[in-house]
């Protein structure tokens, strides 16, 4: 398959036809959050950035004094949003448009966002995700799974290629994978495969950009957090039950993930750590 194919687009994060809004609205835009000035100066890209955790996340870094180039597949309102926030915070922003899971987009993407952020690129954050709830494995249709590896990991790999000739030394990259990589998921085997790899994949790359780029590459896997990926997933039911089953008995917020990506994003936090993970996810134990 060559990394020109082409699949038909889904949803990254949402699926067509599914009503996505949340009532309460998912807390995703660092209201009453204290920057320290961690990130003064630095430049970043967040793919999935138009809601959720991504939204956060460009919201926490321009707080912290980044500019941010979000890319997002075509929630347009949302990406506008989160635009409008990270520019109220007094950061340069930019949304562009686009299906991640294609190389060429995300070469084309880049290049783009180099432009806008003045050639250099510090910090790339890898969110976009899908997920197809699949009762039964058979079920499962084969083009759904090489979709959902497409979004989920083939992207991750794209937009670090394409990125890298625009970082300096001690750039950062972050990837956003899932308690799930690690407890598996009977519903979600797809999307928990491609998690599993997100973790092998930042492990790996973590050893291969240090000591050749001064590169930290760092993952964090979030647990049950309310996105629009909850309701554009589940039913009514499912939705309302998210998160109940963590120790804490909730699910979280993307307020509450995204001071993980800031973290590891700053050099004076986390200058020590690359090829490791950090795990809001409510209170569950796991090993690896």
């Amino acid at each position: 398959m060559s990394e020109q194919q082409q699949f038909p687009p889904q949803r990254q994060g949402r699926q067509p036809g599914r009503e996505t809004a949340m009532r309460p609205q998912p807390r995703d835009r660092m209201e009453g959050y204290r920057a320290a000035g961690r990130l003064e100066g630095r430049r970043a890209v967040v793919t999935g950035g138009d809601s959720g955790i991504g939204r956060a996340v460009a919201i926490g870094f321009a707080k912290e004094g980044a500019d941010v180039v979000i890319l997002y597949l075509d929630e347009h309102e949302d990406a506008a949003e989160t635009k409008r926030q990270v520019e109220a915070a007094g950061r340069r922003c930019l949304a562009i448009p686009g299906d991640v899971g294609d190389f060429d987009h995300c070469r084309r993407a880049v290049q783009e966002a180099a432009g806008f952020l003045g050639g250099r690129i510090d910090i790339l954050v890898n969110n976009a995700a899908e997920q197809h709830v699949e009762k039964e494995f058979e079920e499962i249709d084969p083009a759904q799974v090489e979709r959902t590896f497409r979004t989920n990991i083939f992207a991750y790999f794209w937009m670090a290629k394409a990125v890298l000739p625009h970082m300096p030394e001690g750039g950062a990259i972050i990837n956003t994978t899932s308690v799930t990589a690690y407890k598996g998921s009977p519903a979600l085997t797809d999307y928990a495969a491609t998690k599993g790899a997100i973790v092998a994949f930042t492990r790996s790359l973590s050893l291969a950009l240090w000591e050749r780029k001064r590169i930290r590459v760092n993952g964090v896997a979030p647990g049950p957090i309310r996105t629009p990926l909850i309701p554009a997933s589940f039913d009514e039911k499912g939705t309302a039950r998210h998160g109940s089953s963590a120790e804490m008995g909730h699910a979280g917020q993307p307020d509450e993930v995204a001071p993980c990506f800031v973290f590891l994003a700053s050099d004076q936090d986390s200058g020590y750590m690359t090829g490791q993970g950090l795990r809001p996810n409510g209170g569950t134990v796991v090993n690896g």
